[in-house]
């Protein structure tokens, strides 16, 4: 590491404060809204990723005199819940083998699988030098294991170069092509599957429900408590607990309610379906996030209406790039949505399992790419010869 740089390791973000953290993220291209200083500190502060939760926030920063220059938002993790990525064959194999695969370094968002900057830097020599210090943080710690997840392409390799492992991911982006309204953009797909998305949205109508959006301080505390409500019973249905609370919520339409769109389904004029979406039209390119959706009444196809269709509504009306559908789902390609890659790197302490993993990840890339390569000839957009 070069003299110029020192490195610390943060606890509580409040000891760095919300102008030097959004300032480091205002220099770094890659940075989401979900890294923003307000975001974590919710995280923190509510209980959802704390030390007993099994979250224990070790940030790595770099600084450069009194100057933040460089962070990983980072946590030592005694489970692999809320990440997206998913490890646990990997624990299991360390259980096998009588070996603790926990706690591990994880450096993400929790409960985030969105890609963005986790080398967070103002330049290019500050991300090499965090790279090193993070690469060094992980040697020389007593840990099984780093994981740095949804990491931009480019970040991925800077870590590969100093030993890491990469494994690739499938996610499904819908991507705005300038398009006027809905019905432009349902022109541009080919006709069973534009058939198909108008029978799914008159489905909803012909059940009567309504749709609403409501974005920033006109979502009210009412709204977030029928939302919770909806989040938490939709966990339940499928015997799951939820990683987030009410105050988490709370906080975020506090704190920074311009990022947020919530839609709620109504019949009769009661709701009964919330689904929550998280913006930002200042990133150099405008992207909603689909995060959460709970309902209270089984409606056809009303997750399809509030998840995506009112999204790319929204989207569109706002001129927004991109709408990341959220994790999974191969039905979201009859829906518009592409697939695109993620990436996500692995350093692995001991070395028998380091071989077997980079076993793993090598034929799991290989069958990620071929998947890909199969959904692209299967999009919903007509061909340039076709159904014109």
């Amino acid at each position: 590491m070069s003299g110029e740089y020192r490195t610390q390791i943060v606890s509580d973000l409040a000891a760095i404060g919300r102008a030097r953290w959004d300032a480091l993220l205002a220099a770094d291209a890659d940075a989401s809204v979900f890294l923003r200083y307000d975001v974590l500190l919710a995280l923190h502060e509510t209980g959802c990723a704390a030390p007993r939760a099994g979250w224990a926030p070790q940030f790595l920063t770099l600084w450069r005199g009194d100057t933040l220059a460089g962070a990983v938002p980072l946590y030592a993790k005694g489970h692999s819940y809320g990440e997206y990525v998913f490890d646990w064959a990997w624990a299991e194999a360390y259980q096998r083998a009588g070996t603790p695969y926990y706690p591990k370094w994880l450096a993400a968002v929790p409960f985030t699988p969105v890609t963005g900057t986790r080398l967070i830097a103002a330049d290019a020599a500050a991300r090499a030098a965090l790279a090193d210090a993070l690469v060094a943080l992980a040697q020389g710690a007593d840990l099984s294991s780093l994981h740095v997840l949804f990491t931009p392409r480019d970040q991925a390799e800077l870590l590969r170069a100093r030993g890491l492992l990469l494994r690739e991911g499938l996610q499904f982006h819908w991507r705005n092509a300038g398009y006027a309204d809905f019905d432009a953009f349902l022109a541009q797909l080919a006709q069973p599957k534009r058939k198909k998305i108008r029978a799914e949205r008159r489905k909803v109508a012909e059940a009567g429900v309504t749709l609403l959006r409501k974005v920033g301080a006109a979502i009210g505390d009412d709204d977030w408590q029928f939302f919770f409500r909806c989040y938490t019973h939709t966990y339940r249905t499928h015997w799951s607990t939820p990683y987030l609370n009410l105050a988490f919520f709370r906080r975020l339409g506090q704190t920074m309610p311009e990022h947020l769109l919530l839609v709620l389904a109504l019949r009769d004029g009661m709701p009964i379906a919330a689904s929550l979406g998280v913006f930002d039209v200042a990133a150099p390119t405008r992207r909603l996030y689909g995060r959460y959706w709970g309902a209270l009444e089984e409606v056809s196809c009303l997750h399809f209406e509030s998840c995506y269709y009112q999204m790319i509504e929204f989207a569109i009306e706002q001129r927004i790039d991109v709408f990341e559908g959220g994790a999974q789902g191969a039905h979201k390609l009859a829906r518009g949505l592409d697939p695109v890659p993620t990436w996500s790197a692995h350093w692995i302490a001991d070395a028998q399992m380091r071989a077997a993993i980079a076993r793993f990840v090598d034929r799991e890339r290989d069958s990620v790419e071929h998947t890909i390569d199969e959904l692209n000839e299967h999009r919903a957009f007509r061909s340039a010869s076709v159904d014109r």
